[in-house]
């Protein structure tokens, strides 16, 4: 089966060709802007012009049977720009509509959207996680953008049979993450005294090859046409906790000092970082049920099995 892959050389999409450059029955393709060295020997490219309104997919989507369209503008912390909305449609609604319509017109049997959770929304109460089928709730640009490809995807399936899934993941990590996951295993690597010990929210996170390998799931399980399915490592752990067993992962003592999480709260309200604070203290749950149930699938790598594998990665790569 010939599987199109866009956003090959992103987090997700690297994680995805070392999985399925493995698979024997896979027959992969990657949707690049220009030739990328290091794909690996039996992995075929196909250049395109990126994910504008009007870009021509006729040529990469040649016999393909499955797209999945990982590429997207991706969740921008400091926004600049005077329409953020807007920016954000105009690659991850109008481009990934574009691709879709496209991709039905060659015969693509099957679009697998990489959406996020942010579709559901930014935060849950403690027990009362997300679940697949709810009314989304997107409280930012990215996240409405997000919601309205998945709408104008299942519009697309209604009209022209190909079946669509989305997968909803919540943070992703694991071998080569950045951004605040990198920055802190930095802070624990360096033994900096973080202000995290007395946190007690809850989130839900996903390990890289977990998703991965739901992704794969996903490519021909049958029961995975037209459903949406939430993500995660099947545990979910405080912001201390998650410190404490990084550390753990990484041969490190965890610094932590018991800080009352409505100190934190007001002090990040102060400087205006509200926004991290609710990452760091506010709590995010999604339930995997429906995942697990429909297509009989468990996250194969444990919490702390994949903190070990990112632990390893760091290690080897920012230590030197």
């Amino acid at each position: 089966m010939r599987v199109l892959l866009t956003g090959a050389t992103g987090f997700v999409g690297r994680g995805l060709l070392e999985r399925m450059s493995t698979q024997v029955n896979l027959e992969l393709v990657a949707a690049v802007r220009k030739q990328v060295p290091g794909l690996p020997g039996n992995v075929a490219s196909r250049q395109v012009s990126g994910l504008e309104t009007d870009a021509d997919w006729r040529k990469a989507l040649d016999g393909i049977r499955v797209v999945i369209h990982s590429a997207a503008r991706v969740h921008v912390m400091h926004d600049t720009s005077s329409d953020p909305l807007a920016e954000f449609r105009k690659v991850n609604v109008a481009g990934t509509l574009n691709l879709a319509r496209q991709a039905a017109e060659a015969g693509v049997r099957r679009f697998i959207f990489i959406s996020s959770i942010k579709v559901n929304g930014e935060g849950t109460p403690v027990g009362s996680p997300y679940i697949a089928d709810a009314q989304p709730a997107p409280a930012d640009p990215y996240g409405v953008s997000k919601m309205e490809a998945e709408q104008g995807l299942r519009a697309i399936a209604a009209e022209t049979g190909m079946e669509v899934v989305i997968i909803r993941p919540t943070l992703v990590y694991g071998p080569g993450v950045k951004a605040n996951f990198l920055s802190m295993m930095r802070w624990l690597h360096k033994g900096v005294p973080l202000p995290f010990g007395a946190i007690h929210n809850r989130r839900s996170l996903v390990a890289l090859d977990n998703l991965v390998d739901l992704i794969v799931t996903c490519i021909d399980h049958p029961a995975a046409a037209n459903q949406t399915f939430l993500v995660s490592d099947g545990e979910d752990l405080s912001t201390t906790e998650l410190l404490r067993r990084m550390a753990t992962a990484l041969g490190k003592p965890a610094r932590l000092l018991p800080v009352p999480s409505w100190l934190l709260e007001a002090g990040a309200a102060m400087l205006g970082k509200k926004a991290l604070s609710q990452r760091l203290c506010g709590s995010l749950q999604v339930d995997i049920s429906k995942t697990r149930e429909l297509l009989g699938w468990a996250p194969p790598l444990s919490v702390d099995a994949a903190l070990r594998k990112t632990a390893k990665h760091f290690m080897e790569h920012h230590t030197q």
